[in-house]
């Protein structure tokens, strides 16, 4: 193309904001004159650093779950219903919709069918359950970047153009992390067990998992009171968490931190994570973790009975077998969550050998995500 290309883009969680805003890093090398007046639609802080111009924040998506998501129905299908408008009524050169697959996919298929590009970055994961969604990605993206190697292939069966570009997180992470460091950045002793509680971003996810955390924090400092915690949180959802603080673990060294995930990873030995993109994240840091999760009784009955395999890790899934523990729902007990973190802390071969599966992990995943997905996005706008 010899004029700068304008993409529409939507992130709808932390996560996808992050991936997001590592994309478009490597969007802007290419394209140096990517700016607001080009890069627009429903994004976050990340993809904000980058020039993005966000429409709506993308804590208006951050739902999880079949209940959840029906109490705010109206609003996201209002926002949905007015970006498609706007963006009939001046196409961009392409749509590039980041994970949210149940918002986004209905949406490049509006957009696909009016004759915009509509590329879907981060594969749904079909392999693991609801794979019927398959029909829809077909129906729905002139393209899909894929995290994962086994992907494409998947997709390619059913007709659907992909690439495996590898994760950003793997680019962005570096294999070998200076604990000290991020410790002195945090402020943290450098000799002491340090636990990093990792409840989510949604604010669903602080309702249902946080508490539980948080009481298993104060569980494990009543045993091993040598141990710290740090509590990275969202600006938006401190006022959340810190009544929690106060009401389940007064009195516990629990640090909470304005947002710095990625330095509370380095920081610490083991964390307690709720199951999502950050477990792969953990897994990048080499950190041995507790993964959990617990959410509307209604919605989970609903979905564990779409899922395809033992697991719901990304990590444990990446590695075909429980390297991790799983804690879900009822077994996500304040008192199993502390049990199995301190299993961490006293075992030093498993921690080792833990650590040793996620260095292949990160060697597996490690490509030049920006670069390989900006290549693909550029042959899609190119053909139109």
């Amino acid at each position: 193309m010899t004029s700068t290309p304008r993409f529409a883009m939507v992130a709808g969680e932390a996560s996808g904001d992050l991936l997001a805003g590592l994309l478009l890093g490597g969007m802007r090398q290419r394209w140096p004159e990517l700016g607001s007046a080009q890069l627009f639609g429903i994004g976050g802080p990340r993809m904000a650093e980058q020039g993005f111009n966000a429409w709506w924040p993308h804590e208006k998506l951050a739902v999880r779950g079949y209940v959840e998501v029906l109490r705010h129905y109206r609003e996201i299908a209002g926002i949905r219903k007015q970006l498609a408008q706007r963006l009939l009524a001046e196409p961009p050169d392409a749509f590039i919709g980041v994970d949210a697959p149940d918002f986004n996919l209905d949406l490049e298929a509006q957009l696909k069918a009016r004759g915009i590009k509509a590329i879907h970055f981060v594969c749904p994961s079909i392999w693991a359950w609801r794979g019927k969604r398959v029909e829809k990605i077909r129906h729905s993206a002139d393209h899909v970047l894929c995290l994962f190697p086994f992907e494409p292939q998947l997709l390619a069966q059913h007709g659907i153009a992909a690439t495996y570009v590898g994760h950003p997180l793997a680019d962005a992470i570096p294999m070998e992390v200076d604990k000290p460091a991020a410790r002195a950045a945090l402020g943290l002793d450098a000799a002491s067990p340090v636990v990093a509680l990792l409840p989510g971003s949604r604010r669903s996810e602080i309702h249902y998992i946080a508490p539980r955390f948080v009481q298993a924090a104060a569980l494990m400092h009543r045993q091993r009171p040598d141990v710290k915690f740090i509590l990275p949180a969202i600006p938006s959802l401190k006022a959340v968490v810190e009544p929690m603080l106060r009401e389940f673990a007064p009195g516990v060294p629990i640090q909470l931190l304005d947002g710095r995930s990625h330095e509370a990873l380095a920081a610490c030995d083991v964390t307690l994570i709720a199951s999502g993109t950050a477990t792969l994240e953990a897994a990048l840091f080499k950190r041995p973790m507790v993964i959990a999760y617990n959410m509307h009784f209604l919605s989970w009955q609903l979905m564990k009975r779409m899922g395809y395999q033992p697991w719901v890790g990304l990590p444990n899934i990446l590695c075909r077998e429980f390297v991790v523990p799983e804690l879900l729902q009822g077994a996500a007990s304040p008192e199993a969550l502390a049990r199995e973190t301190l299993r961490w802390l006293d075992d030093r071969n498993r921690y080792e050998q833990t650590q040793a599966r996620f260095v292949e992990l990160h060697h597996m995943l490690k490509r030049d995500t920006a670069r390989c997905a900006t290549d693909a996005i550029a042959q899609v706008i190119e053909q139109a």
